[in-house]
């Protein structure tokens, strides 16, 4: 029996002419996709041409376009409006998905949200990536508030490790029900707080560790710069949650240990950037003003002195020694 084609993928781009054709492709190519929807958010390349070139002709492809860059929550909503299918499937601009993802994450239909194992690709071997990926037993389970919130607290020297990187297909109904969509005012983290903001109002997030999704690792990334003001914005988003909503005591500490451990980063390179600005005299004058601010920035400081010294070669603690990387440690299949 052919499968089902219930899936809308969402594709927020902007200045991604040389990787969105590979993206479309690859979830073109998928069965259960019945619309792919590319939000070209105010690029100055070429982009929504580039992914009209993947069109396979069958009328599932969409584009649209911004004119002025609006941010990936805004490109977000934009296609979760313009479009209807009951589930939803984020893919960004410069990654793609490894034939048949579909098939074993909605073989069940026991959740709101299901997501599979990440394998971390670097961009100058992507086109081989498939012939190296493994396979790994689904071994399913579900996270609660609390695992997810623990999951996201960064450790440093690990690269990408965060459990915020998976990208769960969602059901468009249990967004619906609870007006739930992408904070447009943030730019950083934005999956994250609407993950948070669903697992507290109920939602079952479920996850299996095959892996289906390739994230292209590049140097320039935008994915890893983000401005001072966005590590505000992520802080405030954990204060919002334990602001409105009633959780349990573990998923309460683990909301406020991540909004001190993000609250942290922003106190040091909101000192960083007075410095820069301003002169150390600003930026000593913000420390006497803000004494609970010092631990954050000393102890920042002091890690960034010491990291080349843990970590001389450069190389992130997740790298391992096979080819492709993985987010989630998983057993062979």
């Amino acid at each position: 029996m052919a499968p089902t084609a219930n899936i809308c993928v969402i594709i927020a781009a902007k200045n991604a002419a040389d990787t969105i054709e590979t993206a479309v492709i690859s979830a073109l190519r998928e069965p259960e996709v019945a619309e792919v929807v590319v939000v070209d958010d105010g690029s100055n390349d070429g982009t929504a041409e580039a992914a009209k070139r993947a069109d396979d002709a069958t009328g599932r492809l969409i584009v649209a376009r911004f004119e002025q860059n609006k941010g990936p929550s805004a490109a977000r909503n934009h296609a979760i409006e313009i479009s209807s299918a009951p589930l939803i499937a984020i893919l960004d601009a410069d990654d793609f998905f490894f034939a048949g993802r579909f098939q074993r994450m909605i073989a069940a239909d026991d959740w709101e949200f299901v997501a599979d194992n990440i394998a971390f690709v670097d961009a100058d071997t992507a086109a081989e990536a498939p012939r190296h990926l493994d396979a790994f037993a689904e071994n399913p389970r579900f996270f609660d508030l609390a695992a997810f919130v623990e999951g996201n607290i960064s450790k440093r020297g690990v690269r990408r490790g965060e459990i915020g990187f998976l990208k769960p297909v969602m059901r468009r109904s249990f967004l619906n029900q609870h007006g739930l969509r992408y904070r447009e005012e943030m730019r950083l983290g934005e999956d994250y707080d609407l993950y948070i903001r669903a697992l507290a109002l109920g939602a079952r997030y479920k996850i299996i560790h095959s892996c289906g999704y390739g994230a292209v690792v590049r140097g320039d990334s935008l994915s890893g710069r983000h401005r001072t003001e966005d590590l505000r914005r992520l802080y405030e988003a954990d204060r919002a949650l334990l602001d409105t909503h009633t959780l349990t005591p573990d998923a309460k500490a683990a909301v406020s240990r991540h909004e001190k451990h993000v609250r942290d980063k922003y106190e040091l390179r909101h000192f960083l950037d007075l410095k820069a600005q301003n002169g150390p005299a600003a930026a000593l004058a913000y420390l006497v003003g803000h004494p609970t601010a010092f631990p954050a920035i000393a102890g920042g400081i002091l890690a960034d002195k010491t990291e080349r010294w843990r970590n001389p070669s450069g190389v992130s603690a997740t790298a391992g020694s096979g080819r492709l990387r993985y987010l989630l440690e998983a057993t062979a299949a």
